[in-house]
């Protein structure tokens, strides 16, 4: 597997992407086109229909669980899909109709969540103590979570209320993709305006030059200012797109009857109240961030690491990844490879799509997306879960790998975190499976394969970088979403934020908000990094710290939190995980002694 990854870079992606149209992408036959997303929304759309007309005749029972779970299944298994593709596909008409196809599936979605009939045949299910006693702990759990979307979606409002609830909610949808976007254009300037030294480390464009990120990896300082301050300086319409999605959520908050948007979104986490601001105010004055920037650690190969997490996952969960070979048109890119995750008894368990390198158009963020949720299906045969992990590498060349900073290692490790507990969850329901999960559950996995990236049994010489900015992010976030109006502009609460939390100064002319992608996807939940953090810090110093490659740990944690996705309590998998019941404290000193531990003797001890 690792020299999958360290092939130079071959071919002609012109070439490729024109001999491909033999199979659709993630071997869905109509995909092989843009007009697919048509056809494939089209059918989506019109079995839901009937679904909606067959819960609504059902008699109250499990099944009635069973036709919602197929009802998100239809709905999701286009819109996960799109909404991959709309971000990362390199051909813009490809984007397009995925983005439509999510905009449309999006808006069926909220209507459904105020579709009082619908709501009904759930609450019948609900009302009847009988059938309800007869459900298991996941079947009753799922109608439960069925029930909470409709409430927070605005049920209990009159019908025009609810239009306009559908209204506000479509809306948010298209600021999001708008905002979305923003963060990643690329900012240009004139290129006599750098000096001649440093301009080849940015796209040319006639007398333009593109900064299209932070080129933090950059050691040349003089680079990283100039990429800085061109890339975040502010621009006005996505300071508008972002000034009301704000007020838009806001104004959906407070219709359904919530204070703020932060309240709506920490309903059903393991927070529930956006009073664990004030945890994060006993951390910021216990913590203290004083990492020596100028120590750093040799470079990795991909291929190395990809054997490393290989080796890993054999040794603690008995699972090896294989490449498999694609059909053509099944990718996207001809340097995406496909994993298939294979356990040693249980046999083939899903499939991984890597698309880790960087490419025109491509943003430059790393994500994890649930393209296919595993579920039981109506045949008894187990729905295989389908994931692709995105990362933003250069490109391996002929004479050399791709190699690896720290960050970029440990971010490998983060998002294959994910990738397994969409594989290993077994749930009956998709609404459930695998990162479907309280926000604040979700990030568990990721960030407890941080600290095998950083356990030098793990991963020799490996130095860790903890990011300080975790705390700041989640603190801006709670601001932007709590009361409205705002006391002040999002570029004077950056300021303010930035040098409070962060402890360093707020550059002028830039507005690092817009392009905060997390907004869109964490609104009012950026402090789940904490919360899952602290979590993970629980879990790997009680059951990995002392030998990370412990089998029997390594079955516990499958058993206890990675095989129910979101099917049970976060802090009853949390419980079963610790065989304790974590209190406040617990999670305030977890996270307290992780933020202090000090880097140099963390270097000496490796």
């Amino acid at each position: 597997i690792g020299g999958l990854f360290n092939e130079p870079e071959t071919g002609n992606g012109d070439v490729f992407s024109l001999c491909c149209a033999l199979q659709g992408l993630f071997g869905v036959p109509e995909l092989n086109c843009p007009e697919g997303f048509q056809e494939a929304q089209n059918r989506a759309l019109q079995e839901s229909e009937q679904l909606v007309q067959k819960a609504c005749s059902t008699p109250p029972g499990p099944e009635t669980v069973m036709i919602f779970d197929q009802l998100s299944d239809g709905l999701c298994r286009v819109a996960d899909l799109a909404d991959f593709v709309k971000i990362a596909h390199p051909d813009f008409a490809f984007r397009e109709a995925a983005e439509e196809a999510c905009r449309n599936i999006g808006t069926m979605v909220e209507k459904l969540n105020t579709d009082v009939e619908l709501c009904q045949s759930l609450r019948r299910l609900l009302a009847d103590e009988i059938v309800m006693r007869s459900l298991d702990p996941e079947t009753r759990r799922v109608a439960e979570l069925f029930m909470f979307d409709f409430e927070i979606s605005g049920i209990h409002l009159d019908e025009e209320k609810r239009k306009k609830a559908v209204n506000l909610n479509v809306r948010i949808l298209d600021l999001c993709n708008e905002f979305l976007s923003g963060t990643h254009l690329p900012n240009k300037i004139d290129k006599h305006v750098l000096p001649e030294h440093i301009r080849y480390n940015f796209t040319a464009e006639g007398n333009y030059l593109q900064v299209a990120g932070l080129h933090a990896d950059c050691p040349d300082d003089l680079v990283r200012e100039a990429a800085y301050k061109i890339f975040l300086y502010p621009n006005a319409e996505q300071l508008s797109r972002l000034e009301e999605l704000l007020a838009s959520r806001n104004s959906l908050a407070q219709l359904v009857g919530y204070d703020t948007f932060s309240h709506r979104a920490l309903q059903g986490t393991m927070a529930r109240n956006p009073g664990i601001r004030h945890v994060w105010k006993d951390i910021l004055r216990n913590s203290m961030y004083n990492i020596d920037p100028g120590l750093y650690c040799p470079f990795f190969s991909l291929g190395a690491c990809m054997e490393g997490l290989n080796s890993l996952f054999s040794q603690l969960l008995g699972i090896s990844l294989y490449a498999e070979q694609t059909q053509r048109g099944e990718v996207w890119s001809e340097d995406v490879r496909k994993l298939a995750v294979v356990h040693e008894t249980e046999g083939l368990l899903g499939y991984i799509y890597c698309d880790f390198f960087q490419r025109p158009d491509k943003p430059h963020q790393d994500c994890h997306f649930t393209v296919r949720g595993g579920r039981l299906r109506e045949n008894g045969e187990y729905q295989l879960p389908v994931v692709v992990l995105m990362l933003s590498l250069p490109r391996s060349t002929r004479g050399a790998p791709t190699l690896l900073s720290p960050g970029m290692m440990e971010n490998l490790f983060h998002e294959m975190g994910h990738a397994m507990h969409s594989m290993l969850g077994r749930t009956r329901y998709q609404h459930v499976t695998g990162t479907r999960c309280p926000t604040d559950f979700a990030e568990v996995p990721s960030i407890l394969m941080e600290y095998f990236a950083n356990d030098y049994r793990v991963v020799n010489q490996f130095a860790r970088h903890y990011k300080t900015g975790q705390v700041f992010y989640a603190v801006l976030d709670q601001i932007y979403h709590g009361k409205h109006p705002l006391r002040k502009s999002t570029t004077e609460i950056l300021k303010e934020t930035q040098e409070k939390v962060y402890g360093l100064p707020y550059v002028p002319n830039t507005a690092w908000q817009l392009r905060f992608s997390h907004l869109v996807g964490y609104g009012a939940k950026y402090y789940s990094y904490l919360m899952s953090r602290a979590v993970a810090s629980m879990v790997w110093k009680q059951c990995f710290a002392q030998d990370p490659f412990d089998r029997a740990m390594g079955e516990r944690y499958r058993r206890e939190m990675l095989a129910h996705g979101g099917g049970k309590e976060p802090i009853l998998m949390v419980q079963g995980m610790l065989q304790k019941l974590p209190s406040v404290e617990d999670f305030v000193d977890a996270l307290v002694s992780d933020l202090d531990q000090d880097f140099e003797t963390f270097i000496t001890d490796s």
